[in-house]
C-alpha cells in the first residue's frame, strides 16, 4: 500500500462509520528506543487510528515544557534521526497504522528534503508535519513529498487570517491540523471555545480532512472536538503518563493503556 494511501483509506473508514480519528502523538524514543517501541505498540493495540510521531529535537519551539522535556529524554538516551526511521520500521514489522513525523524543517533540510523524503517513505512513514515552515517556503518539500507518496500536512492556528487559508489548504495533503489554541503545546483544562466556528471556516475552503488538537486532556474534550472534527490528537496528556512513571516500565505501559483506553471512549460518546 503506498504511504500515503493509508491516510486516505483511514479517513473514508471513520467517515464511512460516521466517527473521528483519534490521533496519539508520543516523542519518538522517549524515554529511550526500546520503551517507545513497547509505548507505541501499546497505543496501537489500544486502538489508536493515527500514530504521530515527534522527531526529537533539541529547540522544538511549538512545544510545551512537557514535550520538551521528552524530546530532551530522547536525546539524553542516545536517540538520533536514524534510530526514528528504525523506530517506524520496527512498528510497520506488526501494524499498518498510518504514521505521521511531527518534526522541524531544519531536521529535513539538514539531510537534504529529498533524501529525508526518500529515508522517510522507505521506513514506512505516511505523512510529514512540518511545524516551522509555512507553505509559501515549502516548495521544495510538497515537491519531495509529492515525489514520494507522502502527505505534506500543514498547520492552522487561531490567528491564521481567514483569507490565507486557501493559499494553505492549496498546499497541503493527508489532512490539516487546526490547533485550537494560541502558544505551545500542554495539556489544559478546558477547550478553546471558538473551535466549531474555526472548524466550519476552515471546512468552508477544503475537502481535506481536518483534525484538531493542542490542549485535548479528557475523554470529555475528545468526545466535544469529535462532534466538529474529522480527528482529534492528544499528545501532552499521552506523554505525561510516560513522564511520570520513568522508574517503573510496567506501571508506565499500564498506565497509557488506561489513559488511551478511557480518551478512546470519548469518540464513542461523540
Amino acid at each position: 500500500m503506498m504511504n500515503s494511501d493509508r491516510i486516505a483509506k483511514l479517513f473514508s473508514d471513520c467517515k464511512a462509520d460516521n466517527r473521528a480519528a483519534f490521533v496519539a502523538y508520543v516523542c519518538a524514543c522517549d524515554p529511550d528506543f526500546n520503551q517507545s517501541l513497547e509505548v507505541c505498540k501499546t497505543l496501537i493495540e489500544q486502538g489508536i487510528d493515527i500514530l504521530e510521531l515527534g522527531v526529537p529535537f533539541s529547540d522544538p519551539l511549538a512545544d510545551g515544557l512537557t514535550n520538551q522535556l521528552a524530546a530532551q529524554r530522547a536525546l539524553e538516551s542516545g536517540c538520533t534521526q536514524e534510530d526514528v526511521f528504525r523506530l517506524v520500521r520496527e512498528i510497520r514489522k506488526f501494524s499498518e497504522i498510518p504514521i505521521v513525523f511531527y518534526t522541524y524543517y531544519n531536521l529535513i533540510f539538514s539531510q537534504g528534503v529529498e533524501v529525508y523524503a526518500k529515508k522517510s517513505k522507505d521506513a514506512g512513514v505516511d505523512g510529514l508535519l512540518t511545524l516551522d515552515l509555512p507553505p509559501e517556503e515549502a516548495t521544495e518539500l510538497i515537491d519531495a513529498c509529492r515525489e514520494f507518496k507522502l502527505a505534506n500536512i500543514f498547520i492552522i492556528a487561531p490567528t491564521t487570517p481567514i483569507e490565507r487559508i486557501p493559499k494553505i489548504t492549496a498546499r497541503a495533503s493527508g489532512f490539516l491540523y487546526y490547533v485550537s489554541r494560541e502558544g505551545v503545546t500542554g495539556e489544559r483544562n478546558d477547550l478553546a471555545s471558538d473551535i466549531e466556528e474555526k472548524v466550519a471556516e476552515i471546512r468552508a475552503k477544503t475537502n481535506l480532512p481536518l483534525v484538531v488538537g493542542f490542549g485535548i486532556s479528557s475523554a470529555q474534550q475528545v468526545s466535544e472536538v469529535a462532534r466538529m472534527a474529522d480527528g482529534v490528537v492528544v499528545g501532552s496528556a499521552l506523554v505525561n503518563c510516560i513522564a511520570q512513571n520513568l522508574d517503573d516500565r510496567e506501571h508506565m505501559l499500564g498506565t497509557i493503556k488506561e489513559k488511551t483506553k478511557a480518551l478512546l471512549g470519548g469518540l464513542t460518546a461523540a
